[in-house]
């Protein structure tokens, strides 16, 4: 019985997962196609698609590092990552070096324990 309800809760989480990956990529998709004009990141980051993935929650935060690791564009998560950690591992050094920038987001996220692919 156990068992079952072990197998259950995972179909749910995977499911979920699943669900929030889906979201996010075509969320991402729609800020950066009406946001790459942009030069404020401040306008970038109140765009309506770009508050909807901060509001994915947690679930979103290995997929936002995955593509500051993976990503070779200048997609500014850093904001969406601070607002649904709380943190900001960037110091006052590596600000607006953003090869830096992602690097400290990327180690941050290994040292809690996040995985990506």
């Amino acid at each position: 019985m156990k068992l079952e309800k072990q197998k259950s809760e995972l179909k749910k989480y995977l499911a979920r997962k699943s669900q929030t990956e889906a979201k996010f990529k075509k969320l991402a998709e729609q800020w950066k196609s009406e946001t790459m004009f942009l030069s404020s990141i401040t306008q970038m980051s109140i765009h309506p698609a770009y508050q909807q993935i901060i509001g994915l929650g947690p679930d979103v935060i290995p997929l936002l590092l995955r593509e500051l690791a993976h990503n070779n564009e200048s997609d500014h998560w850093f904001w969406a990552l601070s607002a649904i950690t709380g943190e900001n591992p960037i110091t006052e050094e590596q600000r607006g070096r953003i090869s830096q920038m992602k690097e400290a987001w990327v180690k941050w996220g290994k040292s809690k324990g996040y995985v990506w692919d």
